[in-house]
Parts: structure tokens; sequence; C-alpha cells
């Protein structure tokens, strides 16, 4: 029987594996399955690269990372780089010249984590500046704090080797019991979307990419891997898109992070309406689009929403898995390679802000201190004063409950800061 092309890439995939193998060193493709937790895969694409004539080519313009590469790839690297290499990072293909991008949290401070890396943040994460949360940064009112305390951010994460902060979050507080309703600004979508673009200038201005999130319809932690929201189109567009869209269309961030919910029956990545019609056509994104961790749910679909990557790091599995709906005919390699243009795109983005950085000045921990402690003074509000202030300094006060032995400066979770 004649095999197409995408077969005979795939090779039944055990054949890829096998040849790979052979390269090195290794019995058989039996040792795929046995011994998959050594065996990441990287071998099996670094093989596949060597075997088209022009990579060494491809390596030799990697500073420039030119949208042409994208023809130069076999079916395999492009299905590869669809899906993370690592708890934190984009795959890279060496042999291609292509690095991998490193995410990390949060939105008000660093979470870069130590040594191994896991999305679940089970190892500490190195000191950083915890600045005021997105909840009392809105409280100001001031687009140009906002966009200082980005700056400070985006300059202490590209100093830690961060491609890509993934913040601000700009949910809208739904309810008073949203778990993470310290992360995001406000009840108001137009004041979410004024001080998110002043965070994304400021994270980019800053050295790195900025990652708003998490896109859309995102009001509840609870059972949200599973939840539904159901709205009609007046009660989205004006509540809780428009500060994605001033975000977006203001801030101009390299990056999106859908929602782990689903949004009217599809999961956000998948929802044609969201990902297609809203986002790529009428504000006219054109950056890279990653799930939240853990958030992918069919990666087909996914893709043919133009999702980029799915997080953290499901293996070379997702690439065969690319590699099937291509052969049955499910998904076109034109899908794949407008991801891959999106993806590439901020690449360069990436590679422009890290070249700037280089130039800038080394960041000053006290400085970052003193700003952190001013957004915070400019952030407090006096709802009523009953005659107390101001105080004259003669005054006995006396501070009670457990906030005053240990005060709550912060959430926890993913944006828990290891403050120094």
């Amino acid at each position: 029987a004649t095999r197409s092309p995408v077969g005979a890439a795939l090779g039944g995939t055990a054949g890829l594996y096998a040849a790979a193998f052979r390269h090195h060193g290794f019995g058989s493709a039996e040792h795929c399955h046995a011994g998959r937790n050594q065996f990441s895969g990287d071998e099996v694409l670094d093989y596949a690269a060597a075997q088209s004539g022009d990579s060494r080519q491809m390596k030799e313009k990697k500073k420039e990372i030119p949208e042409g590469c994208i023809g130069r790839l076999g079916l395999l690297e492009k299905a590869a780089l669809l899906s993370g290499g690592g708890a934190w990072k984009s795959r890279a293909l060496p042999r291609r010249g292509l690095p991998a991008l490193f995410f990390s949290d949060g939105p008000h401070g660093l979470r870069k984590q130590e040594g191994v890396g896991d999305h679940l943040g089970l190892n500490a994460s190195l000191p950083a500046t915890c600045f005021p949360t997105a909840a009392t940064v809105a409280n100001s009112w001031d687009t140009e704090l906002a966009e200082a305390v980005g700056e400070a951010l985006g300059s202490e994460a590209r100093s830690q080797g961060v491609d890509i902060l993934l913040g601000p979050g700009l949910n809208i507080k739904r309810s008073p019991l949203c778990g993470r309703n310290f992360e995001y600004f406000s009840e108001d979508p137009y004041l979410s979307g004024k001080l998110a673009a002043a965070y994304v200038r400021g994270i980019q201005r800053g050295g790195a990419l900025a990652c708003v999130k998490h896109y859309a319809v995102n009001s509840q932690e609870f059972r949200r891997m599973t939840l539904n929201a159901e709205l009609d189109e007046r009660a989205l567009r004006e509540i809780y898109l428009t500060g994605f869209e001033i975000a977006i269309k203001e801030g101009k961030p390299g990056a999106l992070m859908t929602s782990y919910n689903q949004v009217n029956g599809f999961q956000s990545n998948e929802n044609p309406q969201l990902m297609l019609e809203i986002l790529r056509k009428e504000w006219g994104y054109d950056g890279m689009v990653v799930t939240d961790w853990g958030g992918s749910d069919d990666h087909i679909r996914g893709i043919q929403c133009r999702t980029t990557i799915e997080m953290p790091d499901p293996g070379l599995h997702a690439a065969r898995e690319v590699m099937h709906a291509v052969e049955r005919g499910e998904l076109s390699e034109a899908e794949i390679d407008a991801c891959l243009a999106d993806y590439f795109r901020t690449l360069r983005r990436a590679a422009e802000q890290a070249k700037k950085a280089k130039k800038a000045v080394p960041v000053d921990p006290l400085r970052q201190h003193a700003l952190a402690r001013r957004a915070a003074r400019e952030s407090a509000v006096l709802l009523k004063n009953d005659g107390i202030l101001p105080l004259t300094g003669e005054e006995t006060v006396a501070l009670i409950g457990d906030f005053a032995r240990v005060p709550r400066y912060q959430g926890a979770g993913s944006s828990l800061v290891n403050s120094r």
C-alpha cells in the first residue's frame, strides 16, 4: 500500500523513534516505552532535524528567526513546537536554532522556582520584590503608577532570565468569594482594562513580555476545571471582554493565557467565537496564546482555534496526536503554520526585549522595594474619618488581631512571592 507523506514521517511513530534510538545508541524502540521518563523526546526531534539538509542554514540565522523557516521544519518538529518543553518553558529546537521561551508567575511579583520547576509550585522560588496586588493598585486609579510597577516587574523578570511574565490578571470580580480576586483589578471592566494596559506597557518596557490572563469569564475558582460559564452576548462583550480588548489594543501584550473554564459550552481555548472571531479577527491580535497550566482539553480543537501552545509539557504524545490528525484530514498543515507564525513573532519580540535589557541599568532591590512601598501608600483609601485622623504623635495606638502580628500583604498559590 502507498503511504502518505505524513504516514511516512510518522513511520508508524515507532519507526522514527526506533531510528532515533539507534542513532543515540539505544537498543530498540521498546526503550521509548520502558524508559520514557529518562528519554524526553528531544533526541527524536534532534534526529528528525538532522535528516534535513538545511538545518545548519537555519541555525546560522537563529538570531533573526525568520518566518520563512516554518517551511523548512518537518511536520514532527512543527507539531512539537505547539506544546511545552518543560514545566515553565516552551520547546526548543537547538539544531534549528530555535530557543525556548521561559515563563514565570506572577502578576505582582516574580515566582521563578529554584532548581527543578513544577507547575504546582512545590519547590521554593527565588527571592523577589513583592509589589501590592492588583486589587490594591486599582484603588489608586493611577495608570502611571501601574506602569511604573509593571516596568519594575519586567526588569526583575528579565534579570532572572524570564522571557514572559504571566500577568497581569484582569478577570471581573463577579463575586467576593472568588479565590483569586486579589490578583484582579476590579468589577469595572474599563478600569481593569486601562490598568492592565498600563501594566503591560511597563512590563514590556522593563525587558520581558507580558501575558494577560485568564481569557475569559474566569470569575470563580470553585470547580474551575469543569465550570461552564453561560452568558448572553451583551454581558460577554460589555462586562467580561471589554477589559481584555483595552489591554490588547492599548498594551499590545506578547502573549495571552486562556482560562480553565468553558464559555457557553466550549473550552475557552477551543471557543471559535472567543478565539477566532473576537480575539484574532475583531481585535487583530497576532501574538502567542498559551493555555493555563493543564488547561488544554482537546489539543486539535485548540490548534484549529489558533491556540499556540498547550502547557506545561505533555511530551511528544501531543505531537503525535497532531500528526495523526493531519493524517486523518482533521487538521491542516496550514492551521499549524498559522499557530507557528504567531509563535515566531513572539520569539522575535522576546529576542528584541532581551537585547534591549542588556543595555538596561541593573535591578536595584532597594529601589524596587521603595516603589512597592510607594504603590501601597498611594493605593490606600480612607473610607471614613470620625475625627481621629490626622494623628498628632501623642496618641497611644493599639493594633489588634492576627494581621497585626503577621500582616497579610499578598495572596497565595501561583502568585505567592518569596519576598526579600
